[in-house]
């Protein structure tokens, strides 16, 4: 059998309010393991533990700044050895002087090498000492023009992959006497439908029983409620890639979670699995009646 191909193994670095936060929590949103503020002697025990417990095909992002001081030595020896195994891109992050002034001031936060000095002056040693990283790069991006999504896209450009830039589906069903799920991006009410509960036969299941699916799929206003539903959820699905975000949360709710909600759940995810997004189901409520 083939050996696993080993995860791509990027390293951010650059200098401070170029967006090296934002780059990582875009690497993690595509699925990397990330790690920040790394000693560069740690990248090879990082990898070792990644390996073990999630497998060598788990893509990993560590972040290096300049805290690293002369650690940035062993970053570039590790990665002329090519000690991880791993395929390797050093990623570095920049911008105008005026630009990083602008945004550690909006920050409100000092420089790690201001010292007792100015910002300014914190920014030129952080710029001399990433002389030589900078000019060891595989990829440079100046994000002086960037906003956070343009950096985000940019990121995605780079590494994402057709398997995780895809859009994240869940459909969740829910009783709204137990609550609203919090998180829910889409919420639908489906008390508008008559209730299986007063229906003895049909009491003690739930949604994903073929019964009760069938009665509640049957009801007026059911399928017309799909079809108009549909094509709404499919287009704020598409306007969420455009915008960056890969997760959506629907939630479907009825009176207590365990026949109406549950049944148009499953109906619902399997016609958004059907248009091609990555789908999964949860049942908040069911089984707590």
């Amino acid at each position: 059998m083939d050996e696993p191909t080993p995860g791509e193994l990027v390293i951010v670095t650059g200098m401070t309010g170029a967006g090296r936060s934002t780059a990582a929590k875009e690497l993690e949103d595509l699925g990397y393991f990330v790690v920040d503020n790394l000693p560069p002697t740690l990248v090879r025990d990082v990898v070792r533990l990644v390996d073990d417990s999630r497998g060598v095909h788990q893509p990993i992002a560590v972040v290096v700044d300049v805290r690293s001081g002369s650690f940035f030595d062993s970053l570039q020896a590790n990665r002329h050895q090519q000690v991880t195994g791993r395929p390797t891109t050093l990623l570095f992050l920049e911008a105008t002087e005026d630009v990083l002034v602008r945004r550690q001031e909006a920050a409100r936060r000092p420089h790690p090498l201001q010292g007792g000095g100015r910002l300014l002056h914190g920014l030129r040693r952080e710029r001399d000492v990433m002389a030589d990283i900078r000019g060891d790069a595989d990829i440079q991006i100046d994000t002086s023009n960037f906003n956070v999504h343009q950096l985000q896209d940019r990121i995605t450009e780079l590494f994402g992959t057709a398997a995780t830039t895809r859009l994240k589906v869940t459909v969740i069903s829910f009783g709204f006497k137990y609550g609203i799920p919090v998180d829910a991006d889409w919420v639908a009410d489906m008390r508008f439908l008559p209730n299986p509960h007063w229906i003895p036969e049909l009491r003690p299941q739930n949604g994903r029983d073929p019964e009760v699916s069938a009665y509640v799929l049957s009801q007026p206003g059911a399928a017309e409620f799909l079809d108009q539903y549909l094509p709404v959820l499919g287009t704020v699905a598409e306007g969420y890639l455009r915008e960056g975000k890969r997760f959506m949360q629907v939630a479907i709710g009825c009176t207590g979670g365990k026949h109406r909600s549950v049944a148009m759940t499953e109906e619902i995810a399997a016609r958004v699995r059907a248009a091609g997004y990555d789908v999964s189901t949860a049942h908040r409520d069911l089984g707590r009646e």
